[in-house]
């Protein structure tokens, strides 16, 4: 195998997204969009992130839709960036895979090269890049959008960034959710978010976000008991990317359905009936 060699001044050094452009090989374009109508293109929705005292969890709905129609109820949308920092996607699947694929392999050349991590903003930076570099097939509908989270292990603390489809980066302070049913999702998290919510206490609170937003969004799953699919969890701390179990998302999932199962049948009595009742109590009394 032949390594590429480049003269001075021009080495990409440790950026292996310059080295592809370098080496002629084109960058997040191997999906050729059309403007054809009829072209379906599965797309990925709901991400969450949410920050606590120990670092970030994120989560993400496992339904790609095409359309109306459900493309995939299994995809993975929240991937480990590296040890320290994970990526959740909502968007086009395609070009949203290949550019997890590419962000991983440049994290890892970048630590091989330079024999250091490269910190959590320059890692927020590099996949700004990578989301411009994506503009022209957004353009055309190829529309990408990560969510970005890590532990920064100078800040010891959790870190939140989203982006725009050209590639803006922004920081938020305390959880973000992105994609059709990110607006549901806020909404959920914003009423049960607090500064000394527990890692069990946030995961709880990704779910029932994810469960609110798959009621009021078609294109947003919701927990499969009969198929055992459920949303992928991962919490992000100073011990590095961890996925939550299945099991333990199955378990809350329960717990969540059978209190609003308990809280509906407690409820009382309304309309036509209960003014009935009173109706025939004040005559009575008459």
């Amino acid at each position: 195998m032949n390594f590429p060699l480049f003269p001075i001044g021009q080495d990409p050094g440790p950026n292996f997204m310059r080295l592809l452009e370098q080496s002629g090989v084109s960058i997040l374009e191997t999906h050729q969009a059309s403007s054809n109508p009829q072209l379906n293109v599965p797309h990925g929705t709901t991400i969450i992130a949410i920050r606590y005292q120990d670092g970030v969890v994120m989560a993400g709905d496992r339904r790609a839709t095409e359309g109306h129609a459900i493309a995939h109820r299994r995809i993975e949308k929240v991937h480990p960036a590296d040890l320290y920092s994970g990526v959740a996607i909502a968007g086009a699947a395609g070009p949203a895979m290949e550019l997890v694929k590419l962000f991983q392999t440049q994290l890892q050349h970048y630590e091989k090269v330079e024999g250091t991590k490269l910190s959590l903003e320059g890692k927020a930076n590099q996949l700004s890049h990578m989301v411009r570099s994506n503009l022209a097939m957004a353009m055309q509908g190829l529309v990408v959008v990560p969510l970005f989270a890590g532990y920064d292990l100078e800040a010891k603390r959790g870190r939140i960034y989203t982006y725009d489809v050209t590639g803006g980066r922004y920081e938020e302070i305390d959880y973000q959710a992105t994609g059709s049913g990110g607006r549901d999702a806020r909404t959920t998290i914003k009423l049960g978010f607090r500064d000394d919510l527990s890692r069990n206490d946030v995961i709880t609170l990704a779910i029932q976000a994810l469960y609110e937003a798959a009621d009021e969004d078609s294109a947003t799953g919701g927990p499969d008991i009969i198929r055992g699919i459920f949303p992928t969890v991962a919490s992000v701390t100073e011990e590095g990317f961890q996925r939550v179990d299945d099991n333990e998302v199955s378990e809350i999932f329960n717990l969540l359905i059978g209190n609003r199962q308990s809280a509906r049948s407690n409820r009382p009595i309304q309309g036509p009936k209960a003014r009935s009742t009173k109706s025939t109590s004040s005559r009575s009394k008459t």
